[in-house]
């Protein structure tokens, strides 16, 4: 949906958004841009406010990510039938037979006494 938006959605890493003060970048989260794909999310709440702070100090984090960090938030993006499905698939060999956290079923005979 992001790339379809009028005006683009801003880069958050980049100087424009970085220079902003923490009251700005809450202010737009809270309020949203008038005229633009970027709304409002406040409901007036605490947790509202809460949840826009820690935005704002996400957003603050952003030119500092690390790649682990971005695999971690990638995790737990939400995902499609297909994405389950396919995710299924890549994990079923190694939950299978010969698998080294497996034990692998007995051929020999056993004695029960």
């Amino acid at each position: 949906m992001g790339p379809r938006f009028y005006p683009k959605a801003p880069d958050m890493t980049l100087p424009e958004t970085q220079s902003m003060s923490d009251g700005e970048i809450f202010a737009t989260i809270e309020n949203g841009i008038r005229l633009t794909g970027m709304p409002g999310w406040s409901d007036g709440t605490a947790e509202s406010a809460y949840g826009s702070w820690t935005l704002v100090h996400f957003i603050r984090h952003l030119p500092q990510i690390i790649p682990d960090e971005i695999e971690e938030m990638k995790s737990l993006n939400p995902k499609t039938r297909a994405e389950w499905q396919a995710d299924a698939a890549d994990r079923e060999p190694l939950e299978g037979e010969g698998h080294p956290e497996t034990p692998a079923p007995s051929t020999g005979h056993s004695h029960h006494h």
